[in-house]
């Protein structure tokens, strides 16, 4: 466990509540943090530091078993993490009914509501992760909201966000709030490092994220390149960009153009060196660029062709950087 992750684990089981919410940018911990502390809440052998990691309860946790945890997640991320869906879900989606979901849906909800009024099965209460809880709809929050406020049994609740401000404020009102810790850098390096990061890429990488150590491990694969991206965007060359999710490349875009508007203000960059993003463009052009990604961010997942989006972006980024 990543070592700010590990003091976080401790302070939170030193308090008492049953409803957490785990708020902060992306690429803190967020999942990490929420599965640490339900599993000590779950373990047969806790100790002040966290769940003893040996006992039957943590193994069950460990392999996606548990009888009494409960993991709310998107269909997309419950697959991509290896937990199970409902056989229903499963089966739809491998005989291509249809596609995962990127949401939490209602009808998971309600199972879950169902899954709190059950008795325990190993006898040491149950709990329920949401994550990431931006991801509920206003019918999944609200079918949420009446066990949240009075929660049945020995039920115990931990809803991990990124974008914390997205949720109801009936929400937010019902948990106690955890604001995630930004880890030192020299700590967050440290942890790139034993990653297997070389410490080149762990500085490249960290320097990328904004300071986000999740968020650098992410972008090792491209640390050799990250340099070199303004120059790549000015130019227009899509072909670097060809495998990357549009909401991949709109981040690199919202990056660039923060640091290309930093360095106009006579600020220093945050993501890249000052000698790669000194590009040119005008206050007019880049303000209206940056004005026009937040707009792009809000559609970013909608089924567009990819190429023709990327060739649209990449565009939109050599007007502003010619201006």
């Amino acid at each position: 466990m990543a070592p700010w992750i590990a003091d976080q684990v401790q302070h939170l089981l030193a308090q008492r509540g049953h409803a957490w919410l785990l708020a902060g940018p992306v690429g803190l911990g967020q999942f990490e943090l929420a599965l640490a502390l339900v599993t000590a809440w779950l373990c047969e052998h806790p100790c002040a530091t966290g769940a003893c990691g040996q006992c039957v309860s943590c193994h069950a946790i460990e392999v996606h078993t548990h009888a009494d945890l409960c993991v709310m997640m998107p269909e997309t991320a419950m697959l991509a993490s290896g937990w199970p869906l409902d056989d229903k879900e499963q089966s739809d989606i491998d005989s291509k009914k249809r596609k995962p979901s990127k949401d939490i849906k209602v009808e998971s909800m309600r199972d879950t509501v169902l899954f709190a009024q059950r008795t325990n099965a190993r006898g040491l209460g149950k709990a329920v992760l949401v994550y990431p809880a931006e991801r509920m709809n206003v019918y999944t929050a609200n079918a949420l909201l009446k066990t949240l406020e009075e929660p049945p049994g020995d039920v115990r609740f931990v809803l991990a966000s990124e974008a914390a401000h997205l949720l109801l404020p009936t929400l937010r009102s019902r948990c106690l709030w955890h604001t995630m810790v930004w880890p030192d850098q020299d700590v967050a390096m440290q942890w790139l490092v034993a990653q297997g990061l070389s410490a080149v890429h762990a500085a490249v990488t960290l320097r990328a994220s904004g300071g986000r150590p999740q968020s650098a491990l992410a972008l090792a694969p491209i640390a050799d390149l990250w340099r070199t991206l303004p120059q790549t965007v000015k130019n227009g060359d899509t072909s670097v960009f060809k495998d990357w999710t549009p909401a991949q490349v709109v981040d690199v875009l919202h990056k660039i153009c923060h640091d290309a508007l930093a360095l106009k203000a006579g600020a220093q960059p945050r993501f890249f060196d000052a000698q790669d993003v000194s590009i040119g463009g005008s206050w007019q052009g880049l303000t209206a660029w940056a004005r026009s990604l937040t707009q792009t961010m809000r559609t970013v997942e909608h089924p567009f062709n990819v190429g023709l989006m990327h060739e649209a972006l990449l565009l939109q980024a050599q007007l502003a950087l010619g201006s």
